[in-house]
């Protein structure tokens, strides 16, 4: 009776096994075709690239010859001439400066229209289309033609005067408006320049979360219900139960959309691209060589936040056992 039994467990554990083989099996079959466009467009890319940020080239006599710099290139990126009257240090300082104070928002504002989408209303799947339409329109060409509407509106002379000698279009709120309206309150300058910049800038920081909308609302609805109920059932109230529950369950997806939110904001055209392609374009005849180095700067840079945020977050992310 007991070999019968053991037998038994025996070939349920076989079963287990091979049907993990099989899904792991699976799962190569799905990434197959991008380590195949990895292995053969990406790596020699990254391997020219590389090539390019350690190598002057020189044309002599119509023939470009090529010389091993080491890390020369590397040190002229920090040292080196200034492009627009800036150091590529100084432009990457603030580009990292403006991403740590942008990517906050959009998570905070990502995850509180994705509660209210969440909810039971009329209309709901129109208002979801809606708030996902600027990902759309910030897409490609319609990026560009956006932002030149964008610019030419921003930067012209009519507007709403309100007496200061300044146009509403230049800007939503001033800190004047901000001071005012927390005069109650001990907040300092720091953080009254934050929340400023934050309201003037509401158009890219909704622009930037529909993505991060759409993955909190699938975090959302992957809840099951009879946890909401039970603790109703338990008499917890709204705040409690978005700390004690909502929270912990969609802590896995604000690390996913806070990795997203950090390439979103490095991979568009922020002011250290600009600043890269222009170094390319004013800087000597080794401008190719310290514009990649440069790229490669800012690549280790972007690689060294994430693992630093994936780090921090994953320590207080909560994920639920099935079994």
């Amino acid at each position: 009776m007991t070999n019968s039994v053991e037998m038994k467990k025996s070939v349920k554990k076989k079963k287990i096994a091979s049907l993990d083989k099989r899904k792991a099996r699976a799962g190569w079959v799905f990434v197959l075709p991008f380590i195949i466009g990895f292995v053969l467009i990406y790596l020699p890319i990254l391997y020219e690239s590389l090539s390019a940020s350690v190598t002057y080239r020189n044309k002599i006599d119509g023939v470009w010859v090529e010389k091993f710099v080491g890390f020369t290139a590397y040190t002229e990126a920090f040292l080196g001439d200034q492009v627009g009257g800036q150091t590529f240090g100084q432009v990457l300082l603030t580009g990292v400066s403006e991403m740590i104070l942008d990517i906050p928002m959009v998570l905070l504002f990502s995850l509180f229209m994705a509660i209210l989408l969440n909810q039971k209303m009329a209309g709901r799947a129109a208002f979801r289309a809606i708030f996902f339409v600027p990902v759309i329109l910030s897409t490609g060409i319609m990026e560009s033609i956006d932002a030149a509407a964008l610019d030419s509106y921003m930067g012209s002379t009519e507007g709403i005067d309100d007496g200061s000698g300044e146009s509403a279009a230049d800007s939503i709120v001033s800190a004047m408006d901000v001071q005012k309206l927390f005069s109650g309150m001990a907040i300092g300058e720091g953080m009254l320049k934050y929340v400023t910049d934050t309201i003037n800038n509401i158009y890219d920081i909704v622009n930037r979360s529909g993505v991060q909308m759409l993955i909190f609302l699938a975090g959302l609805q992957s809840i099951s219900p009879a946890i909401y109920e039970s603790v109703q059932i338990d008499g917890a109230t709204a705040w409690e139960t978005f700390w004690k529950i909502t929270f912990p369950m969609i802590s896995p997806m604000i690390l996913v959309n806070a990795i997203y939110t950090v390439i979103d904001a490095f991979t568009t055209e922020s002011s250290v691209m600009t600043y890269i392609n222009l170094a390319s374009q004013q800087l000597p005849e080794q401008g190719m060589a310290i514009s990649t180095a440069m790229s490669w700067i800012y690549f280790l840079v972007v690689i060294l936040i994430l693992a630093l945020i994936a780090g921090i977050c994953s320590a207080y992310v909560f994920y639920q056992k099935k079994n």
